[in-house]
C-alpha cells in the first residue's frame, strides 16, 4: 500500500482487511470482529484444507480503512455513504480496532492512514474473499 508514491505498508502471507465503520458501530463490534478475523480458518493445512488461521500460520495483517464498502446504490447512480460513520466517530474506532487486532494477533499489524488517498495492490493467493458484518453475525 502506498501513499503519495511511498510504500507505507506491505505484508507477505496474511490478510488484507478492508474496514468500513458504520455510524452504529461500537466497542462490542470491534471485539467480535477482531476475534473473528484472527481465528478465521482460511489458510491451508498440510493436507491442502483451509483449516488454519492467520495466527496459526504466523501471518501478517494489513488494515485499510475503506468507508466506500458501505456504499448504497439503491437510488440513482451516485453512491450514498450515509451509513458510514463521520470521521470524528470513525477515527477513534479505527484506532481502537487497530490496537485490538494487533493484541488478538499477538504482534503488530500494518495499517494505512485513515482518510488518505491510498493505492492498494493485492495478489489474492487463492479463492478467498470474505465479507464479515458485525451487525449480521451468522
Amino acid at each position: 500500500m502506498t501513499i503519495e508514491g511511498q510504500v507505507r505498508g506491505a505484508i507477505r502471507l496474511g490478510l488484507l482487511v478492508l474496514l468500513a465503520i458504520e455510524g452504529t458501530d461500537a466497542q462490542e463490534d470491534i471485539e467480535w470482529l477482531s476475534g473473528k478475523i484472527v481465528r478465521l480458518r482460511i489458510f491451508n493445512d498440510e493436507d491442502g484444507v483451509m483449516n488454519r488461521s492467520v495466527q496459526e500460520v504466523h501471518g501478517e495483517v494489513l488494515l485499510i480503512s475503506q468507508f466506500t464498502l458501505l456504499a448504497s446504490t439503491k437510488k440513482g447512480n451516485r453512491p450514498s455513504y450515509s451509513r458510514a460513520a463521520p470521521p470524528e466517530d470513525a477515527i477513534p474506532l479505527y484506532e481502537a480496532f487497530t490496537r485490538r487486532l494487533s493484541a488478538d494477533l499477538g504482534r503488530p499489524i500494518q495499517t494505512g492512514a485513515f482518510g488518505a488517498d491510498m493505492k492498494v495492490s493485492l495478489v489474492n493467493d487463492g479463492p478467498v474473499t470474505i465479507i464479515i458484518d458485525s451487525k449480521n453475525r451468522e
